[in-house]
């Protein structure tokens, strides 16, 4: 067969942006995740739960820390049509431990928004500012936000990382102090000509808008890139580059090759504060756990 990009052909690209193809215990880690979701919820409480847009799905849970009040926001992955923020509870035990607070974001999937990625980034982007503009809602501090993501979760975080955010919302230039991004896509070439183009409506436009590799200039807060060593050829090769391309261009950049996991073996370590994802976010926040520190619903009630 021709190849249709570098030297893929069109089984070997649609295997590479295929997880399962490459992680054969993905519904096993799946399931574990959300069992430690429900898990978490049982000890800390049930999360805050925020609306920072109009759609259904524009909404976004607090874990709340009573001991601290840094902000860790997460972008959830699952190929850009799936995952749900209550999916992702299981790491917020860590972050209240380590004295932050922990949101995660709910926004439309692929299929609810006819596969527009413009419109799934924009929701990302306005739920990072209705994070900073509404700390206060749940005593958190606006001048200490992070956000971290996997998979297709970490190519949207990166989107907003070339956010103007004074000039797209009126906002301080720096209201993210960093960004951990695991086993993303930070182009969207080769994404768009896989097996992925049937339900991402993928347009001239969007592949070059969307792409943050083509916008590292906007590009100012640190970022840390991960990726496993079990990970697909492409996903690899996409965190390689993203970081190489960080690097040539003078921005503050580290790259975390992570030996011995697959793609959903690594974002599992985000909850661990002594496994890769989970060690990098900690550090790139300045934060340590504090065993038996007071977590729950916490914060200020709503306004």
């Amino acid at each position: 067969m021709q190849p249709v990009f570098r030297d893929y052909d069109q089984k070997a690209l649609d295997d590479a942006y295929d997880q399962a193809v490459y992680a054969p215990n993905r519904d096993q880690l799946l399931a574990r995740r959300n069992r430690q979701s429900e898990a978490a919820r049982e000890r800390l409480g049930e999360p805050r739960r925020f609306a920072y847009g109009p759609g259904p799905n524009q909404q976004l849970d607090v874990y709340c820390c009573a001991a601290g009040n840094a902000v860790h926001v997460f972008v959830h992955g699952g190929a850009w049509r799936a995952g749900r923020a209550s999916e992702y509870g299981g790491p917020a035990e860590m972050f209240v431990d380590a004295g932050a607070h922990y949101a995660v974001l709910d926004f439309d999937n692929a299929p609810e928004c006819g596969g527009n990625l413009f419109v799934m980034a924009a929701q990302v982007r306005s739920a990072i500012a209705w994070v900073y503009r509404n700390t206060a809602k749940f005593a958190g501090d606006p001048d200490r936000i992070w956000v971290s993501a996997t998979s297709s979760g970490a190519h949207l975080a990166a989107v907003a990382a070339t956010t103007d955010w004074q000039a797209q919302f009126g906002l301080p230039e720096h209201i993210v102090k960093g960004y951990t991004l695991c086993s993303g896509m930070y182009d969207l070439a080769a994404p768009r000509l896989s097996k992925r183009s049937a339900y991402v409506s993928f347009t001239d436009e969007m592949e070059a808008a969307l792409s943050p590799q083509r916008h590292i200039a906007r590009i100012d807060a640190p970022i840390v890139l991960l990726y496993g060593s079990l990970e697909t050829p492409e996903f690899k090769r996409q965190a390689r580059e993203f970081a190489a391309a960080l690097a040539a261009a003078g921005k503050r950049v580290e790259l975390i090759h992570a030996e011995g996991y697959n793609h959903f073996e690594l974002a599992e370590t985000l909850g661990n504060p002594y496994g890769p994802m989970g060690r990098a976010v900690l550090a790139q926040m300045g934060l340590i756990i504090r065993p038996g520190a007071q977590g729950g619903p916490g914060g200020p009630s709503p306004t």
